[in-house]
């Protein structure tokens, strides 16, 4: 009935506002909490009265909500990510963000084959493994008031170059998982397919975005914001079409529009739709677990966190040395980057849409909720863990230039 629809979805929003109020108060990052709050009720919780803690009137209404979700979070990605900024910020990133994926990327690999995983599958995992959250890493470097680190620019440097491979990889993930294609050709097709789409995409995007400012010349908030939606949801449907991920179509109009005079403006319309859907998004992914079937991912979820630790330790310290930054500047570089969240979740989601093993989603749940928990924390203290690092490596207390706070 509309009625329990309506009153579900408002539980919801109770719900996923009384989360986002504790971690306010906990100043942590809010993702896992979300999570947490989905994974605590739906199909297995109990029910009271009109307090129907289920959500099954409102199943499909909330995850469509997610869906919106995810593609709010990507379209503003899009709009802050640019091309041109990573090309400008040097050597240092180029190769930094390199041995950053190819690290997490071979650590997929290892833990997949390890767990005797198929090769859909092991692709799934080495997407979870390879993501970096861009939510969580902007909001550490804020709380910990990082901005100003002359290492920041290189953290954003190599978490753009990510969300680029990641984008790439997406697209080839849902060529290979979603269109069913058979043999080794037809998937090379599709993948090639959806590739030269994004690129073509790019490319006309660059000449098209001066007729876009002139239809977004308009001073009704209205039809602008209609005129924002419509590009989003038709490139973005488009895009499935051909096989690639909705979000990566939200992804590159992000990035067509990233390049428009009007981009502040567009952020600032989007902005609300971004936060409320992004928490809808993260609370309905919980929604789609029990809590009792994840004693089977424990071990993987385990070895893939401390896999991630050690390569991203890795990653930061060849990035900060060829950027001549400080061992403990370096140490703040590959900590900062630990935390995983909306990717690997979009990962997860085309696993199960594809019908890979449950396995890849329960792996990705306890995975993202340990690292959402660990990446702030390991952050927050990287003081500490350097100078731990100091006693047992014998790192010099002086005479290095020191950035790292």
């Amino acid at each position: 009935m509309a009625e329990t629809l309506v009153f579900e979805v408002g539980l919801a929003a109770a719900l996923i506002t009384i989360v986002g109020f504790l971690s306010s108060k906990l100043r942590f990052s809010v993702i896992p909490f979300y999570i947490l709050a989905g994974m605590a009720v739906g199909p297995h919780a109990p029910h009271f009265w009109i307090i129907d803690l289920r959500f099954i009137e409102s199943s499909l209404f909330i995850d469509f909500m997610g869906r919106l979700g995810i593609l709010f979070l990507l379209f503003y990605l899009g709009l802050e990510f640019s091309v041109k900024r990573l090309v400008k910020s040097g050597r240092a990133i180029l190769i930094g963000g390199t041995c950053y994926v190819v690290i997490n990327f071979a650590s997929g690999l290892l833990l997949g084959w390890s767990a005797g995983m198929p090769l859909h599958e092991t692709l799934v995992i080495c997407g979870i493994m390879t993501s970096s959250s861009t939510a969580i890493v902007a909001k550490v470097l804020v709380d910990l008031k990082r901005t100003a680190n002359p290492e920041t620019e290189m953290i954003m440097g190599m978490i753009m170059f990510d969300d680029l491979f990641v984008a790439v990889h997406i697209s080839l993930l849902s060529g290979l998982v979603l269109s069913g294609a058979g043999s080794l050709a037809d998937v090379l097709l599709v993948s090639l397919s959806a590739l030269g789409f994004i690129i073509a995409f790019l490319v006309v995007g660059r000449f098209v975005v001066r007729w876009i400012d002139k239809a977004l010349n308009v001073s009704t908030p209205e039809l602008f914001l209609l005129t924002i939606m419509t590009l989003l949801f038709l490139v973005a449907g488009f895009s499935e079409t051909l096989h690639v991920a909705e979000a990566i179509g939200a992804l590159l109009i992000g990035l067509v529009l990233g390049e428009s005079q009007h981009v502040k403006r567009i952020e600032h319309q989007v902005l609300p739709f971004r936060d409320f859907f992004g928490a809808v998004f993260f609370f309905g992914f919980g929604l789609t677990i029990d809590p009792l079937s994840l004693g089977g991912a424990v071990w993987m979820a385990i070895v893939g966190v401390v896999f991630t630790i050690l390569g991203n330790y890795a990653a930061g310290a060849i990035a900060g040395r060829i950027a001549g930054f400080s061992s403990k500047a370096s140490l703040n570089v590959g900590l900062t980057l630990v935390a995983r969240g909306e990717f690997s979740i979009i990962m997860a989601n085309i696993g199960k849409a594809g019908g890979l093993l449950p396995t890849v989603q329960s792996f990705a749940v306890l995975y993202v909720l340990l690292l959402a928990i660990l990446g702030p924390l390991l952050a927050k203290e990287s003081k500490s863990i350097y100078r731990l690092l100091q006693a047992v490596k014998g790192w010099p207390k002086r005479g290095e230039r020191d950035v790292g706070q």
